[in-house]
């Protein structure tokens, strides 16, 4: 796709459909900014309608031509998927960008989402896998890149694989890895298959690095009453250009895995320990290696979030 001369960075997305789940705020409203102003039309799926509208004004102060709305979608809930995905099948478009960006971070305590499963795992990579398969016809249809957002987290810890809910002990940082190495290899699985059953569909993943984002803010409803205190000095480092990113810069590894990337490509920041910088190709992480790992997190995800992919 030719370079637009808008926005030199993405293709001509003219004539194109993007749907970014997490776009209300932080790095997702910069990633559907950019994907507007190259002229994709973009659907927000937000939990809150509030901060969507927000989002929208936003977008639209930015790039007073975009073609975007918004739609509801709680991750957390797996009947939420369900009506998402109804809708944009009914509508009919084809979908050519998916961008798998919402998450939760560390709640103090364990939760659990609607379906009783924990928080991070049911929301970070449960809901967005659901999300996937209900939207495949129209994934299939744009011959779609779906872009997976993990995190530098999925580069430690392990899946729990005797207790993916956390239920016998819960470590929230220990959960959240776990979610996002599930994630990534979830990714990577979906590139497998498709290229295997000839779905059209290409794959990829990106991290953000570290930046001041919403993830570590304040969240009352996750049980943290104040911005964690990491939060303030990856804010104050950020401010000073020291090692970490923006808000602005954390968006871009997902845009370029999501517009200028082969499957199974892996974007990140390029700066010092791939905290900051521009996006540039990661090496991959040691526990998104295995595809015995891969094929594995696929069968179990299936079975959690009651969805079937085709065969063949």
């Amino acid at each position: 796709m030719p370079r637009t001369s808008i926005d030199p960075s993405v293709p001509d997305l003219s004539g194109r459909r993007a749907v970014v789940t997490g776009a209300s705020d932080g790095m997702g409203v910069v990633i559907a900014t950019h994907l507007a102003r190259a002229g994709a039309d973009v659907i927000l799926p937000v939990r809150n309608p509030r901060k969507g509208e927000a989002a929208l004004a936003a977008i639209r102060a930015a790039v007073p031509s975009a073609r975007v709305s918004t739609r509801e979608l709680d991750l957390s809930s797996l009947d939420s998927v369900v009506a998402l995905a109804s809708g944009l099948v009914a509508e009919g478009e084809p979908i050519h960008i998916l961008i798998n960006n919402a998450g939760v971070m560390t709640p103090p305590d364990r939760q659990v989402t609607a379906d009783g499963f924990e928080l991070q795992f049911g929301t970070n990579h449960l809901g967005h896998v659901a999300l996937v398969a209900r939207l495949l016809p129209l994934l299939r249809a744009g011959r779609a890149r779906v872009t997976s957002q993990i995190s530098i987290a999925a580069n430690s810890g392990a899946i729990n694989w005797d207790d993916p809910n956390w239920e016998r002990s819960y470590d929230g940082m220990k959960a959240y890895s776990q979610s996002k190495i599930a994630f990534g290899l979830f990714g990577l699985e979906l590139d497998r298959r498709s290229r295997g059953k000839g779905w059209g569909i290409t794959s990829n993943l990106a991290h953000p690095g570290v930046a001041p984002t919403n993830l570590l803010a304040a969240r009352p409803e996750l049980g943290r009453e104040r911005d964690a205190a990491g939060r303030r000095l990856i804010r104050a480092l950020s401010a000073r250009g020291i090692l970490l990113g923006s808000v602005e810069t954390a968006g871009l590894p997902a845009l370029r895995a999501a517009t200028d990337a082969t499957g199974q490509a892996f974007f990140g920041p390029s700066g010092p320990g791939h905290l900051g910088g521009a996006p540039a190709p990661q090496k991959l992480y040691s526990r998104l290696r295995s595809t015995d790992d891969a094929a594995r997190v696929w069968n179990l995800s299936e079975e959690m979030a009651g969805v079937l992919f085709p065969k063949a």
